[in-house]
């Protein structure tokens, strides 16, 4: 298979590559701080380590995501389909948790428009995941 070209990825499949590369690179860069914080302020920074090996795993996720999307990888579509599923979720524990839909309803509708858009028949296609997947190669 040839590494597609603009013209073969649909629009919203570059814009979301583009945002995960951004966002990759933030997490990336925030994740190596906290672990640098941590390790600077000693034994009581338990949890900053802990929530900088996080914004690392998930920079990882995201830059996967925005290779793969970029490069319409079929592994691509599912890292964003779980990685928009385990977003969503993560909104609704925290509404339910603090009871404040105010705060996670931006989270909510963005990861709810991804998987929605995921699953749209052109883009599981351009993943190689629908109906007509066999006929292209």
């Amino acid at each position: 298979m040839t590494q597609p070209t603009g013209a073969d990825r649909p629009l919203g499949i570059t814009i979301l590559a583009v945002l995960a590369a951004i966002i990759g690179v933030l997490l990336l860069i925030a994740g190596l701080a906290a672990i640098g914080i941590s390790g600077a302020a000693g034994g009581a920074s338990g949890l900053v380590l802990l929530a900088g090996l996080l914004a690392l795993i998930t920079a990882a996720l995201e830059l996967g995501f925005a290779y793969g999307a970029w490069t319409l990888k079929p592994w691509a579509w599912v890292l964003g389909v779980v990685g928009s599923g385990l977003s969503l979720l993560s909104a609704v524990l925290s509404v339910l948790g603090q009871g404040t839909l105010a705060g996670e309803i931006v989270n909510i509708a963005i990861a709810a428009v991804i998987l929605y858009y995921l699953n749209t028949p052109a883009v599981r296609r351009a993943f190689g995941r629908g109906p007509g997947r066999y006929l292209q190669q």
